[in-house]
């Protein structure tokens, strides 16, 4: 186990935020976590994961953990379907595309998303079409308070749009280990024209394969986001916003070229991105920070900033779509204290 005091995050964070932790620790195994749960146990304590949905402010009160648990493999399988472990400190994007060279598919659209196992649960992760959820089997999670260990079921998560239990009452847990269950009858997810088009491109489009699907997210991606390594962000900053019927036609009538997505409760899900353009943001710098000149629904550090500057730009975008659009906008990363 490692501990420091006084310890700077900002390589900690895809944002690249200027920040200093109160007190920091990383453990690599089960056993360190519960000495150290025990050793701090009371203190305000802050899990930090890939750091790659997370927005610090300048100064972390109390206690960052980082549980670099590691290990993955193979639980169990029958004919339908194979079960696979991973640590809560695992590479999401490396163990996607492990999964995908052992032959399991499932995971291929959620290729390149940055951050850890561990993490991908409390946002429920998704992209092009594909949640998390569909393929978590159970999430294990040790309690701060009581160090006791508890197995949660998928259905006991609480899976919605970008959020799960692990937001609201399970906040007092770390999330060790998730068990995923993938199907060995692969059916390729293709919602999202834009992953259509990607495909379409390659030779023989008609006989795709997991990989293919992965590499044409992966390229995608890099097209659209920066490398948070020359260029600090966290992905997508605001979530889609999920408006009424209603509203979406009134909106439809002044922007016919509005994209939406209908939900199978009669709402419509619109695209942030679209909107923080239209109203006038993308590209648009504020100081340190600014909206990236490719895709408005990323903000970014161009070097030197805090969380304090980034939530002021946030604020002013999310003002802006609602003066225009009438829509709330709601953020994506956790902002910690």
């Amino acid at each position: 186990m490692k501990i420091f005091h006084q310890y700077p995050l900002g390589s900690l964070n895809t944002l690249g935020l200027i920040s200093v932790a109160e007190h920091f620790a990383r453990v690599e195994s089960a056993d360190e976590l519960t000495q150290l749960l025990q050793q701090i146990r009371g203190q305000s304590l802050h899990v930090l994961g890939g750091g790659s949905n997370i927005v610090f402010l300048p100064e972390v009160s109390g206690w960052v953990l980082q549980p670099v648990l590691l290990g993955r493999g193979r639980y169990a399988e029958d004919q339908e379907f194979v079960w696979i472990d991973a640590g809560a400190g695992e590479n999401w994007h490396e163990f996607v595309r492990w999964t995908l060279q052992q032959g399991w598919p499932g995971l291929e659209n959620l290729s390149l998303i940055p951050g850890t196992v561990g993490a991908a649960p409390i946002q429920n992760i998704g992209a092009y079409g594909v949640e998390l959820e569909s393929f978590v089997d159970l999430v294990e999670i040790v309690n701060i308070a009581t160090g006791s260990v508890r197995q949660l079921r998928r259905e006991e998560c609480a899976f919605a749009y970008r959020d799960s239990i692990f937001k609201h009452t399970q906040r007092d847990s770390v999330i060790t280990k998730v068990r995923f269950k993938l199907p060995k009858r692969w059916k390729p997810c293709l919602t999202y024209q834009e992953l259509v088009r990607e495909l379409e491109q390659q030779d023989d489009p008609c006989h795709m394969t997991p990989l293919q699907i992965s590499d044409a997210v992966i390229a995608i991606r890099r097209r659209k986001l920066p490398d948070w390594r020359t260029l600090g962000n966290a992905g997508s900053f605001f979530k889609n916003p999920i408006v009424p019927a209603g509203l979406y036609q009134t909106l439809l009538q002044r922007y016919a070229k509005l994209p939406a997505y209908p939900q199978v409760d009669g709402q419509v899900k619109l695209a942030a991105g679209w909107l923080i353009e239209q109203a006038g943001w993308k590209g648009r710098r504020l100081g340190n920070v600014g909206v990236y000149e490719k895709q408005a629904l990323v903000l970014v550090n161009h070097g030197g900033a805090n969380g304090s500057e980034l939530l002021a730009l946030a604020e002013a975008v999310a003002a802006s779509v609602m003066q225009q659009f009438g829509v709330v906008l709601e953020r994506e990363p956790v902002v910690i204290p």
